[in-house]
């Protein structure tokens, strides 16, 4: 059982910068590849943005791009997801998630399938 912590959501406006965070914890300390999603008001979760356990893959969605960077502290355990440029688009809920068993063949997955256990999500509105 792997315990997801999500934070830093909050409102910005348009053009502003926000940092999420998503500390992982489980009985064994392990260290794993996780990824975050959002999610919009009727519309289907979607991938944000990924980095393996190791840090040195990463991938983004093509809307966040440029704009959006991901990283960790595998000393803490810790994801981050720095936003910036944000816009109302960007308006959704968040979530982290954890893939326990890593996959070589697809290191950062952006199938929301492929993880495990999800955090609670964390709100982010841009307001224009």
């Amino acid at each position: 059982q792997v315990q997801l912590d999500e934070s830093g959501g909050g409102l910005v406006q348009a053009g502003g910068s926000l940092r999420l965070s998503c500390a992982a914890s489980d009985r064994t300390g392990s260290t794993y590849t996780m990824g975050w999603f959002r999610q919009a008001p009727g519309k289907e979760r979607e991938f944000v943005a990924a980095n393996s356990w190791s840090g040195r893959n990463t991938n983004y969605a093509d809307s966040v791009k440029g704009r959006f960077t991901i990283s960790r502290d595998n000393a803490k355990n810790t994801v981050y997801l720095q936003m910036n440029s944000l816009t109302p688009e960007d308006t959704a809920v968040y979530y982290c998630a954890v893939e326990v068993l890593w996959d070589m063949s697809d290191p950062a997955p952006r199938v929301a399938t492929k993880y495990d256990y999800w955090g609670q999500g964390t709100q982010v509105t841009v307001s224009s």
